[in-house]
């Protein structure tokens, strides 16, 4: 735990929509372990996220065939975290300079949209740059992520559109550490198992 506390530095950035939760590489919880979570919402009274980088085994056209065409590779669902798998969260990133004055959007942070999947896919279809379809969400209650986020179990970063459809979402962990400089960068490189170090 000491490793995270010193690489997480005197600051901690506020958690806004549009950021990035990249778990500690010593965060335990298995729904957790080396996640990529983009925020949705951030309220006093409890947060909203999906986990980017955990593909389902569900393709999208065998639950939603009419967005099938627009989700992003590799076309399958992806889990967004352990509450409600029932529940399906569609989030778009919208080409540059689209309007997003459309039905059926509503706005994370721009170009990143919530997509209404009752919505029509074909008004939708000519102005993304990605779409994905997410299973579940990852869910805190009033104070809880704070916590979390101060016993060093996550760090909180800037997202980017491209985190939401990249396609290497097995590396997305280590590329969102990566990017942010020491020393978290240097945290992109430990290893699943320290013991195996």
């Amino acid at each position: 735990m000491r490793e995270h506390r010193a690489a997480r530095g005197a600051d901690i950035p506020p958690v806004t929509p549009g950021s990035l939760l990249v778990a500690a590489p010593g965060l335990g919880d298995p729904n957790f372990v080396r996640t990529v979570v983009y925020m949705i919402e951030h309220r006093p009274h409890g947060s909203l996220g999906v986990v980017l980088n955990r593909p389902g085994a569900t393709a999208v056209r065998d639950v939603l065939p009419e967005w099938a065409g627009l989700a992003s590779d590799p076309g399958t669902t992806f889990v967004g975290g352990p509450v409600e798998h029932g529940t399906a969260i569609c989030l778009a990133a919208l080409r540059t300079g689209q309007s997003t004055e459309l039905p059926g959007l509503m706005p994370v942070r721009p170009p990143v949209q919530l997509v209404d999947l009752d919505s029509d896919p074909a008004v939708l279809a000519p102005r993304l740059r990605g779409l994905r379809i997410f299973t579940g969400y990852s869910g805190w209650e009033a104070d809880q992520l704070a916590g979390e986020i101060a016993r060093g179990d996550w760090y909180v970063v800037p997202g980017l559109p491209d985190d939401l459809i990249t396609t290497d979402g097995d590396r997305l962990w280590e590329r969102v550490l990566r990017r942010q400089g020491t020393p978290l960068a240097l945290l992109a490189t430990y290893p699943l198992d320290p013991a195996r170090n």
